[in-house]
């Protein structure tokens, strides 16, 4: 998140996924009034060192978590984009004038040449996807977001004013496995890994 965009977030808000919009954070209180909500932040909170149920702590996670997505999606849209393109371009020239040349050698070369030219493309693709999805750190932050989400849903089931659909991203079903060992070193204070 850029600082401008920082700056116009009140004290308890944080950009939700959908459409960049800005939601007001439920503060733990809500979420602790649920008793099968509460066991499970607590249950949480030895699992993944966290306190899921410190307003400032989860603020600052969902606030990373907006930051990680936003890098994911220009780390994906600065080769995607290029790989799409360039293959696509790669595939409509076949079509409509390459495989129509007249000697078989010209025909492999163009094969060899845009083949290497999309295998460098797609290299870059998964080695800068896998930086992301990959990245211990990252992992438990997304572990961490999962968890408070499972825990926002709980407690709304329960009957808690929460909104539907709150924390507004998804469950990040892949690479969010907590990785205990992983040092969190852009962690704020109040998210500290000893387990407060």
């Amino acid at each position: 998140m850029d600082d401008d965009q920082h700056e116009t977030l009140g004290d308890r808000q944080f950009i939700g996924r959908r459409g960049g919009e800005v939601v007001t954070l439920v503060g733990g209180d809500v979420l602790a009034a649920v008793p099968e909500a509460r066991r499970a932040a607590e249950e949480s909170r030895q699992e993944l060192r966290f306190d899921f149920l410190d307003d400032s702590a989860v603020l600052a996670l969902l606030r990373r978590r907006h930051q990680d997505e936003e890098a994911m999606f220009r780390a994906g849209l600065a080769h995607g984009m290029p790989l799409a393109l360039v293959g696509f371009g790669a595939a409509i020239y076949w079509g409509g004038v390459a495989q129509y040349w007249e000697t078989s050698t010209h025909r492999t070369a163009y094969l060899a040449v845009a083949g290497v030219v999309v295998a460098v493309q797609l290299i870059l693709f998964v080695r800068s996807a896998a930086s992301h999805w990959g990245d211990p750190v990252r992992q438990n932050l997304r572990a961490r977001a999962r968890r408070y989400r499972e825990i926002a849903h709980l407690a709304r089931s329960a009957g808690a004013e929460v909104p539907a659909h709150y924390p507004h991203y998804g469950p990040y079903p892949f690479a969010a496995k907590f990785r205990p060992e992983a040092d969190d070193h852009d962690q704020p204070e109040s998210e500290g890994s000893d387990g407060h």
